[in-house]
């Protein structure tokens, strides 16, 4: 399959910038993101999710976005703009008052959460906006939170039963707490994570022993690391890994 060289060279064709939230916001957003695009012919963005879930303005319009339990695609043509807010994973439900999970791999207008959308959004009109809809504290939604920190902060936490314990609870009530807080369940997260760190390794350059990464990751052998990889990514670890240059794709280097 031929590549896109726009994939190499996106940086081209797009600006992306991020903005920390406000102190008094910062227990609910993980982060803002503004993106802006010009493509003379369309491209398939691949977007990779991670369990954080999205309020976005683009062409008018808002929604607020679930978690994907996979890797999607974008089309992007032409010129455009969305503005972002990336919710602190397990910090969604106090605005939502309903389980997470119900958001998962799908969309909402944003009007069935936030009334009174800014007209045009930027940094100041959002945060105004989520100040006027701020929740009360929920001691259950900060667990999550703190538990996701938790899975973020440690690449050796590869197994849900040891976060559980960790918790001071079962497996059982930390998966009920990540449905109705977070949306996915402990084990994709800590999945995510992990694999979030093969895709570091690959931008650091260097060869990769894949045999031995499966089994630093917790996976019982390769197979099982290459199908978790290409369900959350699209493509195989060799494939995806030619992004960072032809160098991984012979092994080299």
């Amino acid at each position: 399959m031929t590549r896109d060289e726009r994939e190499l060279a996106w940086r081209r064709h797009q600006r992306i910038e991020f903005h920390r939230p406000s102190p008094d916001l910062a227990a609910h957003v993980a982060r803002y993101w503004e993106v802006r695009w010009r493509y003379d012919r369309p491209y398939r963005q691949l977007i990779v999710p991670y369990p954080n879930v999205h309020l976005t303005f683009h062409d008018g319009f808002a929604v607020v976005a679930g978690v994907s339990s996979g890797h999607v695609f974008k089309e992007l043509d032409g010129t455009g703009r969305v503005f972002g807010v990336a919710f602190r994973p397990g910090a969604f439900r106090p605005f939502l008052g309903a389980p997470v999970q119900s958001l998962t791999d799908r969309t909402a207008p944003a009007e069935t959460v936030f009334h009174h959308l800014p007209a045009h959004a930027d940094l100041d009109s959002v945060e105004a906006l989520l100040r006027r809809h701020l929740p009360e504290p929920d001691p259950k939604a900060r667990q999550a939170a703190e538990i996701v920190d938790r899975i973020v902060r440690d690449p050796l936490l590869t197994r849900v039963d040891v976060l559980a314990r960790e918790a001071g609870g079962s497996v059982r009530q930390l998966q009920r707490l990540f449905a109705e807080h977070v949306g996915v369940g402990p084990k994709w997260v800590i999945r995510r994570y992990r694999l979030r760190e093969v895709t570091e390794r690959m931008e650091a350059g260097g060869r990769i022993d894949w045999a031995a990464l499966a089994a630093d990751l917790g996976y019982a052998d390769q197979p099982h690391f290459v199908r978790d990889f290409t369900a959350m990514f699209g493509e195989t670890p060799t494939r995806y890994a030619e992004r960072y240059g032809d160098a991984f794709a012979t092994g080299r280097r």
